[in-house]
């Protein structure tokens, strides 16, 4: 089992996530520039990092990929679906995920979970409460339109039912691939 993340799952990414994530004292990064940022960082992550782990036969768990793009830049940032679409061919030389978990979270819980952390919010997370419910919005696009490969996690629940529902997803998608019997 190989795990990563976007971005930041190689030194460039973490560089571009400190870009990403930080709030900046000059002006805002754009939509646009936002999205060719995320899609720099995983054409460098599937090249770097997810093509060649699973050439030696690993099992990947990326945290975000294609699928949170569309949902952050194409629902949330209203960007060209095309475009995105485009650029996540470009970026990721065709690969594709199995399997996406979406932890389906009250957005206003969310951000109480977070504000309860003390951790300070980064730029994405600092967004208007609207972006986030285009988000999520979007996700729920995604479900209904890929519900083979996309599962819903209840995710208002305590952390041991949110941890079941993914134990239970991936034990049946990992027999259903024959990892194991």
């Amino acid at each position: 089992m190989f795990t990563t993340r976007e971005p930041g799952g190689t030194q460039l990414g973490l560089n571009l996530r400190s870009l990403l994530l930080e709030n900046s004292k000059d002006k805002a990064i754009t939509p646009t520039t936002e999205l060719l940022l995320y899609a720099a960082d995983r054409s460098q992550h599937v090249e770097q990092e997810l093509l060649p782990n699973l050439k030696l036969g690993k099992i990947i768990l990326c945290d975000r990929y294609i699928d949170s793009t569309i949902a952050y830049q194409g629902y949330g940032r209203n960007l060209d679906m095309n475009l995105i679409e485009q650029l996540n061919s470009i970026a990721t030389l065709g690969l594709k995920s199995d399997l996406t978990l979406w932890l389906d979270l009250d957005v206003e819980l969310g951000m109480a979970r977070k504000q309860k952390t003390g951790e300070k919010a980064d730029r994405i997370e600092q967004e208007k409460i609207e972006f986030h419910r285009r988000v999520q919005n979007g996700y729920k696009e995604l479900l209904r339109s890929c519900p083979e490969r996309i599962f819903k996690i209840e995710a208002n629940l305590n952390k041991e039912s949110v941890q079941k529902q993914i134990q239970e997803i991936l034990t049946s998608k990992l027999k259903e691939w024959e990892f194991f019997s």
